[in-house]
């Protein structure tokens, strides 16, 4: 864009400066990655299997034959009825589950904050655009209408002198 073009153009200087930065970094093409450590990599492991269906059935069938099997001592009962030792079992699971799913939440919420940074960088540009479009088109607009008018001179100017005054007189009532 050239100067003289976009001094006719009604973006703020502000606006004008952010749409050379935004168009610069090219932000639709430049989707933020981020650098997973091999502790992060787990963390979504073990938030996607433990959040799953597949997990919850396992685990409800392990649950349900480890208590089948201690009610009727088929084997030996090595956890008895209150079931101390299942309740410590899945303590221990919850405890450890419990801050490896907040960890990958965690690193999920900011992957989902970059991409909101990201989409709102995006958005600005393409307002910016469309701004600018918005523009350029009334500039048209405004060019088009003043070729009109200086075609309609130029025709009134070839016609009657009278005719010109009835038109004129038409189009202002009261004026005689």
């Amino acid at each position: 864009m050239t100067n003289e073009q976009s001094h006719k153009v009604h973006l703020s200087p502000e606006d004008q400066e952010r749409l050379r930065e935004l168009r610069a970094q090219k932000p639709a093409r430049n989707l933020p990655k981020l650098a997973l450590t091999p502790g992060a990599m787990l963390a979504d492991r073990v938030a996607e299997t433990v959040g799953s269906w597949r997990f919850i059935i396992i685990q409800s069938v392990l649950l349900g034959i480890w208590i089948i099997l201690n009610m009727i001592a088929f084997i030996n009962h090595w956890d008895p009825y209150p079931f101390i030792l299942l309740n410590l079992v899945l303590s221990f699971q919850a405890a450890y589950a419990a801050p490896i799913i907040m960890m990958s939440q965690n690193r999920q919420s900011e992957i989902d904050r970059r991409h909101a940074e990201h989409d709102y960088r995006i958005n600005v540009k393409a307002e910016l655009e469309i701004e600018l479009l918005h523009n350029k088109i009334d500039a048209l607009r405004e060019q088009e209408i003043l070729q009109l008018l200086n075609i309609i001179q130029r025709l009134s100017a070839h016609l009657a002198p009278e005719l010109v005054a009835a038109i004129e007189a038409e189009a202002v009532p009261g004026k005689t």
